[in-house]
């Protein structure tokens, strides 16, 4: 008796929790996006597929909207199979990406991974902006899966952790040298895109370019 109520037991453990560890643990593979895919955020942002070949896709981001994420760049180049930011358009010519949030997607995806990326560049915001260099590295960290209602809907999505540590300045900018920001996004299979971005609020303060965003609305092609 003692035994079959045990058994009983595990069995309804199993029920309850074994899809959730499967979930857990499952890996999230980059999305297949195609041309006229859309995506509209708070702040009127707008992303949209413009092109796609064998090796790439070229996302355009609207003008002023999402400065930090588009690292002044109109429209980037997102490489297969993980999705990381290889090139941007300088009118008609692609050139190499060398900014921040090159590993943003770094596909697949699975609770625990974790991965780096260090690079340089001028000042992004504030009476610095473009007159100062500085070296960063970027921490990344798969934090799991939680469901996150924004305005477009509620989502099951994966969250995700930024951390960006200044680790060297040139000219008048060595105090910034050991700030850390970090802030969090929330990637979404089923819109195949980043549902909500929730920037370090301390960070943000002093710059009225940058927002915390959410998905509004999108449409994806067939």
């Amino acid at each position: 008796m003692v035994g079959e109520m045990k058994r009983m037991f595990l069995l309804a453990w199993a029920a309850l929790f074994l899809p959730a560890l499967l979930f857990a643990q499952e890996k999230i593979e980059a999305p297949a996006w195609n041309v006229g895919d859309k995506w509209v955020f708070t702040g009127e942002g707008t992303i949209e597929v413009v092109n796609a070949d064998q090796n790439s896709y070229a996302l355009n981001f609207s003008d002023g909207i999402f400065i930090y994420e588009t690292q002044g760049y109109n429209t980037i180049i997102f490489g297969k199979p993980n999705l990381n930011r290889t090139h941007y358009l300088d009118g008609e010519k692609r050139k190499k990406y060398k900014m921040g949030l090159s590993k943003i997607f770094d596909f697949p995806l699975s609770t625990g991974k974790q991965w780096k990326y260090g690079f340089s560049s001028g000042a992004l915001f504030g009476p610095m902006r473009g007159r100062e260099s500085f070296d960063y590295a970027e921490n990344f960290t798969v934090l799991g899966k939680e469901e996150v209602m924004v305005q477009a809907g509620k989502f099951k999505a994966i969250k995700l952790e930024y951390k960006r540590i200044t680790t060297g300045s040139s000219g008048w900018g060595g105090g910034s040298v050991g700030m850390e920001i970090k802030h969090h996004y929330w990637y979404s299979p089923d819109a195949k895109y980043f549902v909500k971005c929730q920037y370090d609020k301390d960070w943000v303060q002093g710059f009225k370019e940058v927002f915390n965003w959410e998905l509004t609305s999108f449409h994806l092609k067939k």
